[in-house]
């Protein structure tokens, strides 16, 4: 069910990494557990985060939750489709990214878990 080319947090983020570059989103069990999607508010280009940080929320009909930094670097990039379709996060949820991020220390994705271990924490 969880894409194995994917890392995730224990907060139900999942990151794809390609060189010093991160991917994030949020998992199926996260928008599974959220309900239907109404609003995503994210970070702008130039953000510095920090591993563990929110980063932002995501709004549903059932509650607003924070996001959380699944590491530390500088938000290069921002996924502004999703203040017109929020809801895309529920239909794909491991195809919807949110933000990219340019790692500032890449020993941070030591901590993010595989798809195995994601599944297991989620039953």
């Amino acid at each position: 069910m969880y894409p194995s080319h994917l890392k995730y947090t224990k907060d139900h983020e999942w990151v794809s990494v390609d060189g010093d570059h991160g991917t994030v989103g949020i998992t199926h069990f996260a928008q599974q557990q959220l309900g239907d999607v109404v609003y995503v508010e994210l970070p702008e280009i130039g953000t510095v985060l920090t591993v563990g940080q929110p980063f932002g929320t995501i709004e549903s009909v059932k509650a607003v939750s924070e996001l959380f930094a699944p590491m530390s670097g500088t938000v290069v990039d921002v996924n502004t489709a999703l203040k017109d379709r929020p809801d895309s996060v529920n239909s794909a949820p491991h195809d919807t990214w949110m933000i990219k991020v340019k790692l500032g220390d890449p020993g941070d994705l030591s901590a993010l878990l595989g798809a195995p271990e994601y599944e297991t924490l989620t039953h």
